[in-house]
């Protein structure tokens, strides 16, 4: 057995749980924050069978895309942060970060 820790965007989420849902995937939500940009993402804590781990895994795939988005640069450390204008940049955001580990025993009470 394994355990899938999917950290997706919000805009995802939805999505990729009725995806989930669908081919009997049980899955805990946990609402989380991202580091880089300090938005909110979901955490999924998802419990596999060892022969499950590829299907779900595409299922993530397919459901999380990647997509464009402008941010604002953050001023600068030390200086005047009044004469400071930001130029606002373009990054790749989206997909999964999906993490699977092994699970030594399970319980369900």
């Amino acid at each position: 057995m394994k355990l899938l820790l999917a950290v997706v965007q919000d805009k995802d989420v939805n999505r990729l749980t009725d995806a989930l849902s669908e081919e009997n995937f049980q899955t805990t939500k946990l609402s989380s924050t991202g580091g880089f940009l300090r938005e909110g993402n979901t955490t999924l804590i998802i419990g596999v069978d060892d022969d499950r781990v590829d299907p779900a895994l595409d299922i993530i795939r397919k459901n999380c895309s990647h997509r464009e988005q402008m941010v604002a640069p953050i001023s600068p450390m030390g200086g005047n942060a009044d004469s400071y204008i930001p130029k606002p940049v373009k990054i790749e955001v989206g997909g999964a970060t999906v993490f699977v580990l092994p699970v030594d025993a399970f319980y369900q009470f």
